[in-house]
């Protein structure tokens, strides 16, 4: 092992391969022909431990290519299962090799996958590619749902690889490196009760208890606790997207985590105006993962997670179909619970009373109405610029505006920590996706410069900064609707 090996500061475990062999397949990346850094997390890779000099050196672009396996990685392709908008099909890793467990000198635990590094076993036909452009909107979504305080996943680094990938036209090449708590999915423990048996179900619901939720592992039914505290962490992260208005486009059941956290952007943005029913993604025609479904997409997939987990939950069928029931049932007080929490917070509302339901649901009403841009009426709202939002010189609006200040006036917290709440909890500024446009547009035509500004005004959204303020601008109005595509 020579020095530069050695100063990485790579530090591998490969617990995943410790699962029955059905779980992975072993399989290395396929090496491309000149690989090319285009960004690089220098921030994100300190934390992990890695020397973040070295990476950018060959070293570190051989590997986040794929053609040089670090020493201590055991690289693998998952299988996994899913329901895809409603129909259940066999899936697995099918541009993606998992490289190892990183472990930092915290003690913390990362999954390090490449993600577009060539075939796998579950590559069904695909060519086991990427394309730049979409591996670059994942790294810049990403770090933006990271910035905003979001559970997700992160970006450590993209490469362009030299190589063409052939979809509509002959487009550039690309591999991303995604760090995770892990890639266990619902879709996971789907294949395990499909196709494996029950020990090996059991073994996945250990490994994954012991390694995201090790202090329920004595409990009388652990099994069932593991399922209330994924239930828990998706009540919270699904409240959390709607928040901030993000849109994933793609709710299938593999792309939902054990460990909460948001996972493979394809055809996700960010709404402008406000409306329910917004849909970006191009194969969402039914409008299945429309903003305002997602909550109940999000219960929909529970209930698929706890179906999977029914012969662990207890051996009577009938027993178990209860407890279930019984445990999902706590879903949509839950992700209420933790929406209105974070909805009175960017109103600057410190306690409850319930009439602040009313008051949130008429505000919202009142945007969809008169087409208000819903990151935008906040930061009106906080920064009293009313003049700004097509609510302004309305009577309903007016008369929301003097109930919503009556509220204020009610507790016991100054106008001034009302103000600095909701600093706290509305972002100056989100990806908006004509930005995002934008910087990929200039990137795949060689300047990075717009992306890397981008993400600079995206580092801190509760920053407020001029700057950024220039960023919180909506688009020109189109007579387009914008469109998303999966990632390729």
């Amino acid at each position: 092992m020579d020095n530069e090996t050695k100063n990485v500061g790579w530090n591998f475990d490969n617990s995943y391969t410790e699962l029955p062999k059905k779980f992975y397949a072993s399989v290395n990346p396929t090496p491309v022909t000149s690989p090319k850094l285009i960004i690089f997390n220098s921030s994100l890779a300190k934390s992990l431990g890695l020397n973040d000099k070295t990476l950018q050196g060959l070293e570190g672009i051989e590997t986040f290519a794929g053609n040089r396996i670090p020493e201590g990685a055991s690289p693998l392709a998952q299988p996994y299962a899913g329901h895809q908008f409603g129909h259940f099909t066999m899936l697995g890793d099918g541009r993606a090799h998992l490289l190892g467990e990183q472990i930092t000198p915290d003690g913390e635990r990362y999954d390090i996958q490449l993600k577009g590094s060539g075939e796998t076993p579950f590559s069904r036909s695909g060519d086991g590619r990427a394309v730049l452009g979409p591996m670059l909107r994942e790294y810049i979504i990403s770090e933006a749902m990271h910035a905003l305080g979001i559970p997700s996943s992160r970006s450590l680094a993209v490469v362009s690889t030299g190589e063409k990938v052939i979809r509509e036209t002959k487009k550039p090449g690309a591999i991303l490196t995604r760090v995770a708590k892990s890639h266990i999915r619902v879709g996971t423990f789907q294949y395990a009760a499909q196709w494996r048996s029950e020990e090996e179900l059991r073994e996945l619901a250990d490994y994954t208890i012991n390694r995201h939720y090790p202090e329920v592992a004595n409990d009388e039914n652990p099994y069932l606790s593991l399922f209330k505290k994924v239930l828990d962490r998706q009540a919270k992260l699904l409240a959390q997207w709607q928040l901030v208005g993000f849109i994933h486009g793609v709710m299938n059941t593999d792309n939902m985590t054990i460990s909460g956290e948001s996972i493979d952007y394809g055809p996700c943005a960010f709404m402008n105006t406000y409306d329910r029913e917004t849909v970006f993604s191009s194969i969402d025609v039914q409008g299945r993962y429309a903003f305002g479904n997602q909550p109940r997409i999000g219960e929909w997939n529970l209930a698929r997670f706890a179906e999977s987990l029914l012969s662990l939950f207890d051996e009577d069928q009938d027993k178990a179909v209860e407890i279930a029931q019984d445990a999902l049932g706590e879903y949509p007080s839950l992700f209420g619970e933790y929406w209105m929490d974070g909805m009175r917070k960017k109103l600057g509302i410190f306690d409850e009373k319930k009439q602040d339901k009313e008051l949130i649901e008429t505000l919202l009403d009142l945007m969809e109405e008169y087409k208000a841009d819903y990151t935008n009426t906040f930061l009106a709202l906080t920064f009293d610029r009313l003049e700004d939002s097509p609510l302004h010189g309305k009577k309903e609006f007016s008369d929301w505006y003097k109930k919503w200040q009556e509220r204020l006036e009610g507790q016991k917290q100054s106008k001034d920590e009302s103000k600095q709440l909701m600093k706290s909890n509305n972002p100056a500024v989100i990806p908006r996706n004509h930005r995002v446009e934008e910087a990929l547009s200039a990137a795949e035509r060689g300047d990075l410069d717009v992306m890397n500004q981008l993400l600079d005004v995206l580092r801190d959204p509760y920053a407020h900064t001029s700057t950024q303020a220039e960023y919180s601008k909506p688009p020109e109005p189109s007579s387009e609707p914008y469109r998303t595509f999966c990632g390729t």
